[in-house]
């Protein structure tokens, strides 16, 4: 039997030493939310924005512990700005775990808007950054995204396709 995909990233995570784990609940994490805090290893909380969550991995990354920030596409709306002036400009390799909302049938109008505008924000940015959307490359794109990331002291993003999460569609309704 296969592991699913907040399996897999758990032992990415660990093989790579990424103990500090800030987030803003998720409903698509939540799974992978559950399995940190249920592993003695991380150091896993919640953090009341992305901002926050930001700036805790950043100094946590200053002071020799690897994290990653877990939010949904909403969140990250409201990052360029700490991204900007943080993790980009000095060089910190801070690790970004984004659940995708707004695409493949999603009914929030917000996300859908949203979600537009998360990849030409990280590309503006020159952040590095991945979407996964099969089991079978999970794995490996995560791993890559993260050793990269640690390597080059650069802020990176990993975005699980809801081809990977499963993630929820409402039902069209007759007449619609």
């Amino acid at each position: 039997m296969s592991q699913a995909w907040h399996e897999i990233v758990l032992e990415v995570l660990k093989a790579n030493e990424i103990r500090l784990i800030p987030y803003v609940p998720d409903n698509v994490l939540k799974p992978l939310i559950a399995a940190i805090h249920a592993d003695p290893f991380f150091t896993a909380f919640t953090t009341a924005r992305e901002e926050e969550a930001v700036g805790i991995v950043a100094g946590g990354a200053m002071a020799g512990m690897r994290g990653m920030v877990l939010m949904q596409t909403s969140g990250f709306a409201t990052l360029a700005n700490v991204l900007a002036s943080l993790p980009c400009a000095f060089q910190i390799p801070v690790l970004l775990m984004i659940s995708e909302r707004g695409t493949l049938g999603e009914f929030n109008l917000g996300q859908a808007a949203v979600w537009r505008t998360m990849r030409p924000t990280l590309e503006a940015l020159a952040m590095p950054h991945q979407v996964i959307t099969r089991l079978d490359e999970c794995g490996f794109i995560a791993d890559r995204v993260i050793r990269q990331a640690l390597m080059t002291q650069q802020p990176a993003a990993l975005v699980l396709s809801p081809l990977l999460t499963g993630a929820k569609a409402s039902p069209v309704k007759a007449g619609s």
